[in-house]
């Protein structure tokens, strides 16, 4: 169980994670350079399973999916919320599912590190909440003019 306010810092880390990770994705460029990157540390790990080239089109859609989640990111950094949380482990599960389908169907095993993060994520934004403690209910009470007479 966590607090409303700890859920809050793990959407936005969550969100800054996402930020930092896909941002490269965005521009043929910057995603050029992470699949060399991707490349080089799949042939010094000496993995079976290399890691992809793009075409035209594989390289559209990873710059797709980079903006996309970018977008997506930036939305949850500025407007946190528990039910953000919620649709953004929904996204994490589907992601999670279908990195692990497209190992499983011969892609790159880098690809597990990735899907590492997508599961905790989505396990930490769907956490219990703790119910607020009688001072914390109180106060808010009394903020707003509820307070006892």
């Amino acid at each position: 169980m966590v607090s409303v306010k700890s859920n809050l810092h793990i959407v936005r880390a969550s969100a800054l994670y996402d930020l930092i990770v896909t941002a490269s994705f965005m521009t043929p460029w910057t995603a050029s350079l992470v699949f060399n990157g991707f490349a080089a540390l799949s042939g010094a790990l000496a993995l079976d399973r290399p890691a992809p080239t793009l075409d035209g089109s594989g390289m559209l859609f990873a710059n797709l999916l980079g903006s996309v989640v970018v977008v997506w990111s930036l939305w949850r950094l500025m407007n946190p919320s528990r039910s953000v949380g919620f649709y953004d482990a929904l996204a994490r599960v589907l992601f999670a599912i279908w990195q692990l389908f497209a190992v499983a169907h011969g892609a790159s095993f880098l690809i597990l590190g990735f899907t590492f993060f997508e599961a905790v994520f989505a396990i930490a934004q769907t956490l219990p909440l703790t119910a607020p403690r009688e001072s914390e209910t109180n106060a808010g009470r009394k903020s707003s003019g509820l307070g006892t007479l």
